[in-house]
This record gives structure tokens, sequence and C-alpha cells, in this order.
């Protein structure tokens, strides 16, 4: 009888012992689950967040896909192989339900990919603090192309975007600005196809310049000066025209002989590239003077007989 009555207990022992590692597996197991499913909401999310820049731009899937098949429809009808819908889902795929802050070049690859396509030689025009006057002039000659003139440039032409880890993924409030973090939608975006449109370009190539900036018309930290000068093919690019702009009646602060531009055409050189330098190329000056037609600068003829 004892020893029935100490297996008994042996037994109540074990299921007892059972009982208990059951529950804490269970326990650690609800843990676990709850980590998983919150872990999205104990990130630095932009919910908790109020960035310094716009938010992503209402009816974003609209405004990309009218621009895309306006694109390959209207201007380009040669890309209409082009798939519009899944060049918008690609973009959406870069940075919905993502961390502002965390987005790679990774992240837009598959994008680049669908949207690129070639640009003709001696059509590519690089620009800086000059995106007014080099787009109006792109428009009334066709014979040159900026980045913005692309499929790719011409969908994410001034608006913006941005994720967030928590539903509806998107953040239509505001968006961090460069100076909060590098890596953030639009500047992995623009950093990629600038290197992308650099690396294209074949022929003869331009560069739109303003030199009526005091700080200098070249500059090293520019998307053209730090990634777009870097990523020109010297066995694609025969030459390089700098075209420096000053404004109609405005300072008067660099020419080509400056020491910026000088800094410019010494980067060029050392990478085997032939520059032409020019102020005030008269076709971008004349266009200039739509706006300014009675300005001394904009005569046609600045000596008299």
């Amino acid at each position: 009888m004892p020893l029935q009555q100490g297996s008994a207990r042996t037994r109540q022992r074990t299921a007892l012992l059972v009982g208990i590692v059951v529950l804490l597996a269970a326990l650690v197991l609800a843990v676990v689950l709850a980590s998983l499913l919150t872990h999205g909401r104990h990130e630095v999310s932009p919910q908790m967040l109020k960035w310094k820049d716009r938010g992503t731009t209402k009816n974003l899937q609209e405004v990309i896909l009218g621009r895309c098949y306006n694109y390959i429809t209207a201007q380009h009808p040669e890309l209409g192989d082009k798939d519009c819908l899944k060049i918008w889902e690609s973009l959406k795929d870069a940075f919905i339900y993502k961390n502002p802050c965390n987005i790679t070049p990774e992240d837009y690859q598959p994008l680049m990919e669908l949207a690129s396509h070639p640009v003709p030689c001696n059509k590519s025009l690089f620009w800086s603090k000059t995106n007014d006057l080099v787009h109006r002039y792109t428009k009334s000659n066709q014979n040159f192309l900026t980045l913005e003139d692309t499929l790719l440039g011409y969908m994410a032409d001034r608006i913006s975007w941005c994720g967030d880890p928590s539903a509806p993924g998107i953040n239509y409030e505001s968006c961090p600005k460069r100076s909060e973090c590098e890596s953030n939608p639009g500047s992995v975006f623009w950093k990629m196809a600038s290197k992308m449109f650099a690396e294209a370009a074949c022929g003869v190539v331009q560069v739109m310049l303003n030199g009526s900036i005091e700080a200098g018309a070249f500059r090293s930290s520019s998307i053209f000066g730090s990634i777009e000068v870097f990523n020109l093919n010297p066995d694609k690019v025969t030459e390089v025209h700098i075209w420096l702009m000053q404004d109609i009646g405005g300072p008067q602060s660099e020419s080509c002989s400056g020491h910026s531009i000088q800094r410019l055409i010494s980067i060029l050189e050392e990478r085997n590239f032939r520059i032409v330098c020019e102020d005030n190329y008269r076709p971008v000056q004349l266009l200039q003077c739509v706006h300014n037609p009675d300005h001394t600068d904009c005569r046609l003829c600045t000596n008299s007989t």
C-alpha cells in the first residue's frame, strides 16, 4: 500500500511539472508573438516623429500612373512597351511600410530596371541651381534631355513620398529631409537615378550652371558635383560643354575663369575629358531675354557701327 501511494505521488508531481513546463512554454510563445506583432510599432516611426519636409503627394498612385502613361503614349510612343502598372508597384514596394530613414539602393533597383531607357548621344544635359531655366530650355529645344525629361525623372519631378512602418504604410503628413536622415526615399531615388543618367551619357554632354551664385557655380556637395561628374564614362563621353549662365541684370559672381569652375575643369581633365566652357551660352540667354527683352544684356548687337 505505501508503495502504491508513493507511486501515485510521483505521478502527481510529474504531471504538475509537465503542466508548469507547458504553461511556461505558452507564456514564452505569447511574449515572442507579441514582440513580433508589435516590432514595427516600437521603431521610431513617422507616427512618433514630425518630419520637416512635406508628406507624400496626395493621390500618388494616380499621379505616377498618369505621368507614366502620358510619357509613353503622347510624348515617347517608342517606349510603349513599358508597363506602367509594374513601374508603380515597384516604386510602391520600395518605400511602403518601411522606416523612411532606412531606404537602400536595393529597394529601388527593380524600379530603375523597369523604367530606364536609352538617351541618344549628344543629348544629355546636366544642371545645378538652374532648375527653372534648364527646363524652360529643354521644353523649347528638343535636342537636349535632362534627367527630369526621362521617364524616371518625369514621373518623380516635384513630388514626394515616404513610408510608415504602421498602417496604412504611407505617411501623407510629413517626410524626412536630407538633413534629418541621408537614406530617405527621395534622396536615395534621385541619387540612383542621377548615377544611372550619367552612366548612360555618350558623345558631347552639356551642363548648365548658375554664375550668379555667390558661393560658386560648381558645388562638390551637389548631385552633379558628387555623383554625376564621377559617373560620366570617359570611354563614351567625348566632350563636356559647360554653359555658365548669369541672371539677366543679376550679379555676375563667376565666369569660366572663376575658382569653382576651374575646380570642375580640373576634375574633368583628371578623368580625361575634353572641356569647353562658355559664359552665357547665347541660345539659353535669348530664352532668358524673353522675360527681359529691353535689358542691355538682351541686345542682339552689342557693338553698333
